[in-house]
């Protein structure tokens, strides 16, 4: 199906990685039962205020758009997915979240204990995003909805850190700002603290 792909598409396919037209769903353990009416959103740890939000408050926050390649460690890469969202650069620009001068990282805290970290620069740039909507329609609730965490390539875009996409996490209800590093799920079972999709940083080890 992509046995014709010019130059510049094949550029944006990270090494090891084979390119997908489905969004397969992959995650651990069970899809969660979400209600809205009790749904909500905590941001907490090295800020200057803790923040908590319902569903309705959250939903009314101004939405971004991304288009963005979006990388698996499993090895599939989907080009040119469209997402909406918050992103930390507008939560900090509205005074909703102020981090410390000591915040270093960010734990992303989701439903039945899952975590995923990253350093608060990766998560503060134009390429990462808090989505509730994919491809103009909600998230589904296998996809993590209503919020989810999404790290994505934005074609061009070579100042950005590239992730895989296990670092953004579904099923996302709150933010922790830490001064230290915490290792997530996956890393505390062996995939690599960093994620670099062009160095192939899928385990501890380096690449599978």
């Amino acid at each position: 199906m992509f046995t014709n792909l010019d130059k510049e598409t094949k550029k944006r396919i990270p090494p090891g990685q084979y390119l997908t037209a489905r969004f397969p769903v992959l995650h651990y353990g069970p899809i969660p039962k979400v209600n809205l009416n009790t749904w909500q959103f905590r941001v907490w740890g090295e800020v200057e205020k803790p923040l908590v939000m319902n569903w309705d408050e959250f939903s009314d926050l101004p939405r971004t758009k991304l288009t963005m390649d979006i990388h698996c460690v499993t090895k599939w890469s989907k080009l040119d997915t469209t997402w909406e969202g918050i992103s930390l650069q507008s939560l900090r620009q509205m005074g909703l979240v102020v981090p410390t001068e000591k915040a270093r990282f960010v734990v992303q805290h989701a439903e039945f204990g899952y975590t995923a970290n990253l350093p608060l620069e990766w998560m503060d740039a134009d390429n990462f995003l808090l989505a509730t909507h994919y491809e103009g329609e909600p998230i589904t609730l296998e996809h993590g909805a209503p919020l989810r965490g999404i790290c994505g390539a934005i074609p061009g875009r070579t100042d950005l850190k590239d992730v895989y996409f296990w670092k953004g996490a579904k099923w996302l209800r709150g933010l922790e700002f830490r001064a230290n590093d915490l290792p997530g799920f996956w890393e505390r079972a062996g995939y690599h603290n960093e994620g670099d999709v062009w160095q192939e940083q899928r385990t501890q080890g380096g690449r599978w």
